[in-house]
């Protein structure tokens, strides 16, 4: 038996429908004599357990004792295998055939990849692009994500537009492959941030390091997308928006962190009297939410020591260009991305 490489790792609580409906594709499609495919059980109350024992014996489960959260569900999982490359899937994804094999061969090629990602479509809608990934995502100055193939709520179809590989900031936690030493090395993903934006951060900390990201569309897989939360909720906008100012305050100086802020919070200042404008108070709610609970976190986090230059980072405002310059799609942004970095 060859030595095993890659550890497939899909998290899961209570998701026995998504499972049964998602997991099929993923064994069938991940065959091969050095991968394993897991499923790590949150403490999960349904019957998730029993139904993978009975219908899929190939499956390794690791059983935890409560819901830890994606972030720390996945912690645990990542050192409870042992492999070179750890694939992080959601369980609402189904996969391509030879899906393994584009990510597998451009981490094996390029030692400078920490980690990679593969084309994200809509399950619900094969044709586009989906939200959570896309074709590999970015942050702007002010830290706000989006992806190529989605730039804030508009998502584009996938016309082969970005179909060559390419350095991103960051891959989708909804279907990453990262080298499991050096995850464990920068301290896997932040178990605080319980959800959402945790693999922008955990990326962002491995390129401080002076590695890189890539997404590789020749890997192709199809996301449901909002299986735990809808994309509108009250409580997944807090943990979008305190996760974010996390992040921004971990990985930057002091200094840069005031900077960005200075501008950044009359932007979500902004953002909030929209919601109320529009009548919704409860997301109104969640921004103030938000900062109150990053001002409490913050005391366990420190600011970076130095802020490295990373050319993936959008020089410019996406919020700018999307609103005011009518810049719905990747290719029509002002500053255009080549040979790995952003340039007029």
């Amino acid at each position: 038996m060859e030595q095993l490489k890659i550890s497939v790792i899909i998290l899961n609580w209570n998701g026995r429908d998504l499972l049964q409906r998602y997991l099929p594709s993923v064994v069938k499609n991940s065959d091969y004599p050095h991968v394993k495919v897991y499923v790590a059980d949150n403490g999960s109350t349904d019957d998730s357990v029993a139904m993978i024992e009975q219908d899929f014996p190939t499956v390794n489960v690791i059983k935890l004792e409560k819901n830890w959260g994606f972030a720390e569900g996945y912690n645990r999982a990542i050192q409870a295998v042992d492999s070179e490359y750890v694939l992080l899937l959601n369980s609402d994804v189904r996969v391509t055939p030879r899906w393994l094999e584009p990510l597998e061969r451009a981490m094996d090629e390029n030692q400078e990849l920490a980690a990679v990602q593969p084309k994200l479509l809509a399950d619900s809608n094969p044709t586009y692009f989906e939200y959570a990934g896309a074709c590999g995502g970015f942050v702007d100055k002010y830290g706000y994500p989006f992806c190529r193939g989605r730039i804030l709520g508009e998502i584009e179809e996938d016309k082969a537009q970005y179909n060559d590989l390419c350095n991103v900031f960051w891959c989708s936690g909804a279907a990453i492959m990262v080298r499991r030493e050096l995850y464990l090395k920068v301290g896997g993903l932040d178990g605080a941030f319980f959800a959402h934006m945790e693999e922008i951060d955990l990326c962002w900390r491995i390129l401080r390091l002076g590695f890189k990201m890539a997404a590789v569309p020749e890997s192709v897989v199809y996301h449901l997308g909002g299986g735990t939360l809808p994309m509108n909720h009250p409580h997944k906008l807090k943990l979008n928006y305190r996760n974010n100012l996390l992040m921004l305050y971990k990985n930057l100086t002091g200094e840069a962190f005031r900077r960005l802020m200075f501008v950044r919070f009359f932007m979500d200042v902004a953002s909030l009297m929209i919601f109320l404008l529009t009548g919704e108070g409860s997301n109104a709610k969640s921004v103030v939410q938000a900062y109150r609970e990053f001002w409490q976190m913050k005391r366990e986090y420190s600011h970076a020591e130095r802020s490295e230059k990373l050319g993936v980072i959008y020089p410019g405002s996406i919020v700018w260009e999307y609103y005011l310059k009518k810049a719905k799609c990747f290719n029509k942004l002002r500053y255009k991305l080549s040979g790995g970095k952003f340039v007029k």
